[in-house]
């Protein structure tokens, strides 16, 4: 039995990031349907009332849909709206972000996508369908400026990390070089706040070995 009809339309994006060497990255996907079909999107799809108790479950969804894949952190950023967006009509579309670690780069192409890519999330090389350019920068905007205050992305980490690679993963979503002397007080400043944890293992190579690190269980982006 189907669901009730909703006026407007209403719908769920995400912003799926992760990192490729240096490079913050996006994931999009070519649109099998109308309308837009071939252009490439955001991960989206509709409420479905009788299977999603709110829109964090909804963008859940389109991502297991999707992509196949369920994010530990999914956020929301904010709604876009209005009769011109969609040439479906009135509608509304909560946009949201979520990181998946480098090392699980393993989506793939579900329901109703014929294709995925990672794109540079800054500049994606591609006009993407609906207003989904505008949704990009703004996911990109938030993600920056929560690590330009403090925020540690260590979603964005496999489960173990040395100090180097979580410097560069803040260095690719703010798009800036870190200084390594004050990063590294900048963390020592947060000793106590429950982030990180030492398991007590090096990282082997031909330099000196780098302790590795975990996010512990108390940790919020």
């Amino acid at each position: 039995m189907a669901g009730p009809q909703l006026y407007p339309f209403v719908a769920t994006n995400v912003a799926l990031f992760t990192l490729d060497g240096d490079s913050l990255r996006v994931l999009v996907g070519k649109r099998a349907n109308e309308p837009q079909a071939g252009r490439w999107a955001l991960p989206g799809g509709a409420l479905k009332p009788e299977l999603d108790d709110d829109l964090a479950a909804s963008a859940r969804r389109v991502l297991r849909e999707k992509v196949r894949f369920d994010p530990s952190l999914l956020e929301q950023v904010r709604a876009f709206s209005g009769r011109d967006r969609d040439p479906r009509g009135w509608s509304v579309a909560t946009l949201f972000y979520a990181l998946l670690p480098q090392d699980r780069i393993d989506a793939a192409a579900g329901n109703k996508t014929e294709a995925i890519d990672w794109v540079d999330a800054a500049r994606p090389g591609r006009p993407l369908a609906f207003d989904h350019a505008q949704m990009l920068a703004e996911a990109v905007a938030r993600l920056r400026a929560k690590v330009e205050h403090d925020a540690l992305p260590l979603h964005l980490l496999p489960d173990r990390f040395t100090l180097t690679e979580l410097q560069r993963a803040c260095e690719a979503i703010t798009g800036e070089p870190l200084d390594k002397s004050a990063f590294r007080r900048r963390l020592k400043a947060r000793e106590g706040r429950d982030f990180v944890e030492a398991p007590g293992e090096f990282a082997q190579g031909a330099h000196r070995p780098a302790q590795y690190y975990k996010r512990s269980r108390g940790f919020r982006f």
